[in-house]
């Protein structure tokens, strides 16, 4: 039986102020670390973004899918999948947001004036997939710890950037609580710290097909707890 590895939570230097290394390294790495396909989920408005947010709207969100289209047109060559993604964040709390386009992003620049709720809903009303992201890490930069299981898809109950085993235990416990479905990711800024994502027996194309898999039982396994 064929096993696929999908990492779900990466970051770019293109992408992220944060990212430590390029899309096409990212990649590379990810092919290293043998996963199959990768979402890219730079860092969005709110967050550690690396776009100037003094641009105009549309060339703030051509530089903000650069890390995406660098990275496809690496993972085109290596074989491996890319898909587009990004991270909202709302006062240290972050939301994976899956399954809408970087042409459907330059069309709504009202996602970066709503309040969290409100993009929430919209996204969501529009066919995205959130995965509430280390809801319960702790970090001077996070005000408070806030959730919201009524507006969330799902939740990332191992993230490879959490400080202590803890921070996933109680997000685990979060899911659990709320019959919400459980996903795991890396958080990786860096092409050599791949630890978390997913495995499943059937290949992922879409974030549709993502989606599907995490809320129908077609998750095999988390990683890291799968194993190499």
């Amino acid at each position: 039986m064929a096993l696929y590895r999908w990492e779900t939570h990466a970051h770019t230097a293109e992408g992220s102020a944060c990212g430590r290394s390029s899309a096409a390294e990212m990649v590379r790495g990810a092919a290293a670390a043998g996963y199959d396909g990768i979402f890219i989920t730079d860092h969005f408005y709110h967050g550690n973004t690396r776009p100037d947010r003094r641009l105009p709207w549309d060339r703030w969100v051509q530089e903000f899918r650069a890390g995406y289209e660098h990275a496809r047109e690496t993972g085109n060559n290596l074989g491996i999948t890319v898909l587009f993604g990004w991270e909202y964040s709302w006062k240290g709390n972050d939301f994976l947001t899956y399954g809408l386009s970087p042409e459907w992003l330059a069309a709504h620049p009202e996602t970066v004036t709503f309040t969290a709720p409100e993009y929430l809903r919209l996204v969501r009303d529009a066919g995205a997939f959130i995965v509430h992201a280390h809801p319960f890490r702790q970090a001077d930069y996070i005000e408070a710890i806030r959730l919201v299981p009524e507006s969330v898809d799902a939740v990332e109950v191992y993230n490879g950037g959490n400080r202590t085993p803890a921070e996933n235990e109680r997000a685990k416990w979060y899911a659990e609580s709320y019959a919400l479905p459980q996903t795991s990711g890396s958080d990786t800024h860096f092409r050599a710290d791949f630890t978390g994502g997913i495995i499943t027996e059937r290949l992922i194309t879409s974030a549709a097909d993502y989606a599907d898999a995490v809320l129908h039982g077609g998750i095999t396994a988390l990683l890291p707890e799968y194993g190499p």
